[in-house]
């Protein structure tokens, strides 16, 4: 058994190529599997597998409890084997000792590789799981296992298998089994079965790897990928730019002729690929995006920030191209920009100009300004239909014409949009910064309401009166909301401050008196203490003066150091006292006095310093004691 055990374990180490550490644990659980089922011991029974794997050996050892007489050897031990492996065993006590079974068997070596393969199993899940989930976003190739009306089945590395749904497929696109693919990893999702790999090769980040392999400049780095729109099989767009001075970015990403973008265009079953050269400017950016159509004039519309719309003047004979098959074009320079475009023809766009400016009141100052123009633009349109040509200066007319209104009204907007930001800056200033941190509940609203808000993108206090006191209309414009609604929300707006969570209060400060004056006031003699501070500071001005003149300004110094020293907090006097302390050591003669009215004795300090003298090259002691004018000096002995 044991052979075979050791067998099993050197097996799935070479075959499964899992670590040593996973194979090793797994056949201890193994081995404890097998000893609880041979013996039928309990699961609350603490039981533990050793394994030599270089001797092919094991030991099992089972938690016994130790007696006197044993009446079941599964769970019980006698005194003296358990001090075999526990010296300090007492009756009673809970001891593991061994109990590998003499007739383990064919059987336990049985169970034991079961165990182990479950474990296995479950090693190589996690392992397929771990290492596909860092692959998300990138791309692989695998082989088709099978194939179906759901998608196809596809065998990948460390045996996993990956799915591609019918709509992550190219339209179209057909595969055989034992054909290779390559694919995006889209998702990896955990299961009962092992790890649901999805792949795909409709996304748009597959057409972006396919381009980082294939051209080295975004690989590196030097070309940048800015957008990218598909409708996959037919025909895609994608938007570059350069990072560097002197690169040109759809050149490196097409190739000499054509060759990098060719590879990518088989990959993707003949999917046409546009490269554009991405703009700062919107108005240059939609232009190419709409390539290959040529544009006369793109407008942009951005007074509603949600929506922006801009209008594109094409010439006649480009309209199709720049609409595309089924607005195939149209659709992708929409997603690959995120504008709203709106294509219309040269033609098309004079007549609704002078439609505009000859019928509606709003644009009678204009129409009244642009007089000359308008009657130009009107004789051009009346030839054409006549069906008589046109020739290239009458074309440049009505496109002046076009442009020449549509910057005018470009100008009023952006007076429009400046004028609106001013606004929502100064309603801004009356509303508490604090309500744009108080989130709409039932508390303050009916939940029905609080779904129509939040699905116009009002989600707090705040928002909401923002959105009341610019634009109020809006939200009368919101389904489901009528006046009485509105009149609620008005209520709630101008009462802002009760929705507002209350302030905590802001602490009294107490102003604090000096602590020398509150000394003053206590118990314990401070007087003395402060009188020692005096003394000790005068004893430096003593130090710092000629010997001859110490006796003459020791007054006057020490009268202004207890001045100081009463301005002194206690925690400055402490750190003087402490420092002249330890500079100067003195020894202290502690005397008993008389005892005063509270029955306590008061204590006399006598202090002494020792000092060299180098010219006289002697050592004098100086004693310091209180005079008889209530003065402080020092006197050699």
């Amino acid at each position: 058994m044991k052979n075979e055990i050791i067998l099993a374990f050197n097996e799935v180490l070479e075959d499964k190529g899992l670590p040593k550490e996973v194979i090793y644990h797994a056949l201890e659980s193994a081995m404890v599997s097998a000893y609880r089922k041979s013996v039928n011991a309990s699961t609350a029974q603490q039981v533990v597998a050793k394994i030599d794997l270089d001797k092919g050996e094991f030991r099992i050892f089972a938690e016994k409890e130790v007696v006197d007489d044993v009446q079941d050897d599964r769970t019980e031990v006698l005194l003296k084997v358990a001090k075999e492996y526990d010296p300090s065993a007492e009756l009673g006590d809970m001891v593991l000792v061994e109990s590998t079974p003499e007739n383990f068997g064919r059987v336990a070596a049985q169970t034991a590789r079961q165990v182990i393969q479950q474990k296995i199993r479950e090693a190589e899940r996690q392992m397929q799981l771990d290492y596909y989930a860092k692959q998300i976003g990138e791309i692989i190739s695998g082989v088709v296992q099978a194939t179906g009306s759901h998608g196809l089945t596809i065998g990948l590395e460390m045996k996993a298998e990956g799915t591609m749904p019918r709509k992550e497929m190219i339209p179209f696109e057909r595969f055989r089994i034992h054909d290779r693919v390559r694919a995006l990893v889209a998702e990896v999702k955990d299961s009962p079965r092992g790890p649901q790999i999805i792949l795909s090769r409709t996304h748009r980040d597959f057409l972006r790897r396919l381009l980082e392999n294939e051209v080295p400049e975004i690989f590196h780095g030097i070309v940048e990928i800015r957008s990218i729109a598909r409708e996959p099989g037919q025909r895609a767009k994608v938007a570059v730019s350069a990072t560097q001075q002197g690169i040109d970015p759809v050149g490196a990403c097409v190739g000499q002729r054509g060759v990098r973008i060719q590879a990518i265009v088989r990959e993707l079953h003949d999917e046409k690929i546009d490269v554009i050269e991405w703009n700062k400017d919107p108005r240059i950016y939609i232009a190419k995006a709409l390539s290959p159509a040529r544009v006369n004039g793109v407008y942009l519309n951005e007074t509603n920030r949600d929506t922006k719309t801009a209008l594109v003047v094409v010439p006649e004979d480009q309209l199709s191209l720049a609409i595309g098959r089924d607005g195939q074009n149209a659709r992708l320079a929409a997603r690959l920009t995120s504008w709203r475009i709106d294509i219309k023809s040269l033609a098309e766009a004079v007549s609704d100009w002078l439609f505009a400016l000859r019928n509606e009141k709003e644009l009678s100052e204009k129409a009244a300004l642009y007089q000359e123009e308008i009657t130009k633009a009107e004789e051009i349109m009346a030839r054409k239909a006549e069906g008589r040509i046109l020739n290239m200066d009458d074309y440049d007319s009505l496109a002046k014409f076009v442009d020449m209104v549509e910057k005018d009204l470009y100008a009023e907007r952006q007076e429009v949009l400046v004028a609106q930001e001013k606004a929502i800056q100064e309603v801004l200033q009356t509303i508490p910064k604090a309500a744009f941190n108080v989130p709409l509940t039932a508390e303050l609203l009916p939940e029905s309401l609080l779904v129509i808000l939040s699905d116009g993108g009002i989600i707090n206090l705040g928002e909401l009166a923002l959105k009341y006191k610019t634009d109020s209309d809006t939200i009368l414009g919101l389904p489901g909301i009528g006046p009485k609604t509105l009149e609620k929300i008005e209520e709630m707006v101008n009462n802002l401050a009760d929705f507002l969570p209350a302030q905590a209060e802001e602490p009294e400060v107490i102003k604090q008196e000096p602590i020398v004056e509150m000394a003053a006031e206590s118990e314990f003699p401070v007087q003395a203490e402060s009188e020692v501070t005096g003394e000790i500071e005068k004893e430096i001005s003593v130090e710092s003066t000629v010997e001859a003149e110490a006796s003459a300004e020791d007054e006057k110094q020490s009268e202004s150091k207890e001045e100081i020293g009463q301005e002194l907090s206690f925690e400055e006097m402490f750190k003087l006292e402490t420092q002249k302390i330890s500079n100067k050591p003195f020894e202290e003669e502690d005397e008993e006095e008389d005892s005063d009215k509270d029955g306590k004795k008061k204590k006399k300090r006598k202090y002494q310093e020792i000092e060299y003298d180098p010219d006289l090259d002697l050592t004098l002691v100086k004693k310091k004691h209180k005079r008889g004018d209530d003065e402080w000096g020092w006197e050699e002995e």
